[in-house]
């Protein structure tokens, strides 16, 4: 086996720069006896591989070759079959397992050691050993030649070292001087001895030969030694004679040190006296100032600015501790104290006496507004308060009691003055709406709610329609706009209601931007400063934040200032103008009231003027105002069109005229116009859109209702008219949310037009008609086309019959009074008449060929034929409309 092993070694791996640890003689398992050997391989360079490889004799010669070769970290068990009973056989799991019989058990022993030990020494992986005795997994028990072998191959490998190129060139030209160094190792050998013998000797000499170059080296060192104690005691002495000049030098510098506390107190003291006089010493002129400072003219009230600034940032100094304690400090505090308090009871005092002598200044010119729509301009009061602003910020923040109720003062006085004022504005504004409505009606004799155009559900409830011209005359919202010189005259009261009112908003607009701007401005309730309560609070407001100032972040406290200040001007604003919405509500009743039309122009100018303030300011007083009024006049919009749909279904039409154009469809028709003009390039046209829908379909429901019931008029006519006259008003005003309608009133005047002409046309030929409808139904029951000749109800000679009924003269006769009833059907108003006579001339001369036609299916070769042509209908048809 160890020839086997060196010859395999040889041969086979160490071309392949591996060396051979451990072989075993084996044969597969249940086959035919084919010996080969399982070879356990380490590579010599690092990292090292270790490889399981099958190596079997060649059946060429007596060469080996490599078969198969494993990675040994592929090898996840190996089974010996049995642990206590010799048994050769032993398994191999790799991605399959390989079954082995070995030649012998001690050589399957020591190869499964081999594979454990690798194994151990370089995978350190978990590999499974089955069935395989506990001595044989023991690194330091050998087992057998070939465990010896191997253990004998690993420490070799692990001792081995390669020679250095240095190495190698020295070994070289050593064996080049001794040419025998190959031939004759031991010459060579004895060679080397003797030459070692030689460089000994030489050492052993050269060590001799330094001992007296060391005596001369000694002796220096003694001279050294001796030298260096002299100059140690020169030190010794030097030390001694500084040592007392060290101790007066530590006096010196004590001395020194205390010195320089002394001075640097005395700086501190210095630098802490110049901080309380600089900051704590009030001038004398600002003394006078806050305790006799005039608070009427600019220069006293600056002087007094300035000193009240003075005051407070003496007050706000930040003291060190122990300050308080002095009592300079204290008597300066007193001082500011009492300077504070008297200063703020001036200014109180002053402002109170400024807002009562202010008060009656604007109520004496109260006078000059009484006959005009205007109101009183506060800005010479707020011109000459805004003088005091600064003032007012610094009582704001040092009597926090006052500049309450100051504020409170301000409030209740302005709250009387405005007050009188806005309620005598809106007096004017409800007379001058009240005079258009009287002088239109003694304009015109006009009584009552017929007297004006309006859209009151206060006119009359039930209309009956006198025929066109009597229709005209009456008026009552969409029923009633026809009347011309009514008309013209509530075009005229419109217009001026519509200038009227929003005189008034602009006139409420500046007043309550102003006053905001004042108050916000004067009570100073826009800066970054902690909030007091507002003056004016409910106790819900008061207590809405529940939360300490010093607890809040920095910037959430300035959010909530913010917040704040505007729920105080807001407050404010709402106590001082708290009549504005209840007489901006009188006045929008009174105006619905005169006309509910009106609410069409109040609702575009309130949305347009809401939409300017939320522009200017979404949470202003104005702007919530003047939101919660939009709310009433949408609801009065809201309640005008219910009132016109209302109106529409409790029509009724008379039994003895003609209906003609209903009178809601033309007041829809002028309903439409006033609103297009009225709603042109307006904020709110979504809201008209939603009302324009409600109307129309209401127009179109009770039109059919009214032609259902009426029985002068027919039905068909009633639609095509009305649907018409709807058709050509919404083609003329564009109105494009009501496409759809338009096309719906185009579809329903065509199909009545054409229903109309068709009922018509069977009576000035109904003989004919019958006829011929006799004759489709008998083809239409079966019979052929050329047999109906042959019935006897419809033969050749009872078709002569029937034509000979209606030659030229008859049916022109026929066709003149078809003209007339037609005629008699329409209205005038509509001009149809031509379109009606000429869609009958149509659907006649249609007759005429549907009726030739049969005549030559039914009865071919028979040359029977009208007695009269198509030409002679088109001479018929035209001289008849001629002559009428």
């Amino acid at each position: 086996m160890t020839a086997i092993k060196h010859a395999l070694q040889r041969d086979i791996f160490t071309p392949n720069d591996e060396r051979l640890l451990g072989i075993v003689n084996v044969c597969k398992a249940g086959k035919k006896k084919k010996n080969c050997f399982l070879c356990a391989t380490v590579t010599t360079e690092r990292p090292v591989q270790v490889k399981v490889v099958k190596v079997k004799k060649s059946d060429k010669g007596d060469f080996y070759k490599r078969q198969l070769t494993w990675e040994l970290r592929d090898l996840t068990e190996v089974d010996a079959k049995d642990a206590s009973k010799e048994n050769p056989e032993f398994d191999l799991h790799f991605e399959k397992v390989y079954r082995w019989v070995a030649s012998s058990t001690a050589e399957k022993n020591s190869f499964i050691s081999c594979i454990w030990k690798l194994n151990q020494r370089y995978l350190r992986k978990k590999v499974e050993f089955v069935n395989v005795s506990s001595q044989l997994l023991e690194e330091s028990v050998p087992s057998g030649e070939s465990q010896s072998v191997a253990g004998g191959d690993e420490d070799a490998l692990d001792d081995y070292q390669e020679l250095s190129a240095r190495e190698e060139q020295d070994i070289e030209s050593m064996m080049e001087m001794c040419d025998y160094a190959i031939s004759n190792a031991e010459a060579f050998a004895e060679q080397l001895s003797r030459e070692l013998q030689v460089l000994d000797g030489a050492n052993i000499q050269s060590i001799m030969a330094s001992e007296k170059q060391v005596n001369i080296l000694m002796q220096l060192l003694d001279e050294a030694l001796g030298e260096v104690d002299t100059i140690e005691g020169k030190l010794s002495s030097y030390e001694e004679m500084l040592q007392s000049v060290k101790e007066q030098m530590d006096q010196i510098s004590q001395s020194n040190r205390l010195i320089q506390i002394s001075n640097t107190n005395n700086g501190k003291l210095l630098d802490e006296i110049q901080f309380l006089v600089h900051n704590m010493d009030l001038s004398k002129g600002h003394i006078r100032a806050l305790q006799d400072g005039d608070l009427t003219s600019p220069k006293g009230i600056e002087a007094c600015i300035n000193a009240a600034e003075a005051l407070l940032q003496c007050m706000n100094v930040a003291l060190l501790p122990g300050h308080d304690k002095l009592m300079a400090v204290k008597q300066q505090q007193h001082l500011f104290t009492e300077l504070r308090d008297t200063f703020a009871r001036r200014l109180t005092n002053h402002l109170n006496n400024v807002f009562v002598h202010q008060g009656h200044d604007q109520s004496s010119t109260l006078s000059q507004h009484t006959a005009e729509l205007t109101l009183p301009k506060h800005s010479p009061l707020h011109r000459d308060l805004l003088r005091y602003a600064k003032l007012m910020e610094w009582l704001k923040n040092t009597h926090r009691e006052k500049y309450e109720g100051l504020s409170r003062t301000y409030v209740d006085y302005m709250s009387r003055l405005y007050e009188r004022e806005i309620k005598d504005f809106f007096e004017i504004a409800k007379i001058k709406m009240a005079g258009t409505s009287k002088e239109a009606k003694g304009k015109f004799g006009l009584h009552g709610s017929s007297g004006k155009l309006t859209g009151s559900t206060s006119s009359l409830n039930k209309l009956t329609v006198q025929g066109s011209n009597s229709r005209r005359s009456q008026s009552s919202s969409l029923l009633d706009m026809g009347n011309m010189s009514a008309s013209d005259l509530d075009v005229a009261d419109r217009t001026k209601f519509d200038k009227i009112f929003e005189q008034v908003l602009s006139e409420l607009e500046p007043l309550c931007l102003a006053e905001q701007d004042f108050i916000s401005k004067f009570f100073k309730l826009q800066q970054q400063h902690p909030t007091v309560s507002p003056p004016l609070a409910q106790p819900e407001a008061e207590e809405s934040d529940g939360s300490t100032p010093s607890r809040m972040p920095p910037q959430a406290d300035h959010r909530h200032s913010l917040s704040s200040d505007k729920d105080v001007v807001r407050l404010m604003m709402n106590k001082i103008f708290q009549s504005i919405e209840t007489e901006l509500n009188s006045l929008i009743a009174l105006g619905d009231k005169i006309d509910s039309f009106h609410s069409l122009y109040m609702l575009v100018k309130m949305s347009h003027h809401v939409w300017t303030a939320e522009n200017v300011d979404p949470a202003s007083y104005l702007s919530t105002t003047l939101g919660n009024v939009l709310v009433t006049v949408k609801r009065n919009f809201d309640k005008c069109i219910s009132g016109q749909i209302r109106q529409m279904e409790e029509v009724k039409i008379s039994k003895k005229s003609k209906v003609g154009i209903l009178p809601f469809v033309t007041g829809f028709e002028e309903f439409a116009e006033l609103a297009e003009t009225i709603f042109r390039n307006a904020e709110r046209r979504g809201d008209l859109d939603k009302a324009y829908v409600k109307l129309i379909r209401a127009v179109f429901m009770n039109v059919e209702k009214v032609a259902s019931e009426s029985q002068k008029t027919p039905r068909d006519v009633v639609m095509m008219e009305n649907f018409h006259h709807i058709f050509s008003t919404l083609s003329r005003l564009k109105i494009s949310c009501l496409d759809a309608e338009r096309r719906d009133a185009k579809y329903k005047y065509t199909d009545h037009l054409q229903s109309y002409v068709i009922n018509s046309l069977g009576q000035p030929l109904e003989k004919l008609n019958h006829f011929f409808e006799g004759v489709e139904a008998r083809v239409a029951q079966g019979i052929r086309e050329e047999e109906v000749s042959y019935q006897l109800a419809f033969n050749k000679q009872e078709l002569r019959k029937v034509i000979k009924e209606y030659p030229g003269k008859e049916v022109k006769k026929g066709l003149d009074n078809l003209y007339k009833k037609v005629d008699k059907h329409l209205c005038e108003e509509e001009s149809l008449l031509q379109v009606v006579w000429h869609s009958t001339q149509d659907e006649f001369i249609r007759q005429y060929k549907h009726f030739e036609d049969l005549i030559g299916r039914c009865y071919p070769g028979s040359g029977i034929t009208m007695e009269f042509t198509i030409q002679d209908m088109l001479e018929y048809f035209s001289s008849i409309a001629q002559s009428h």
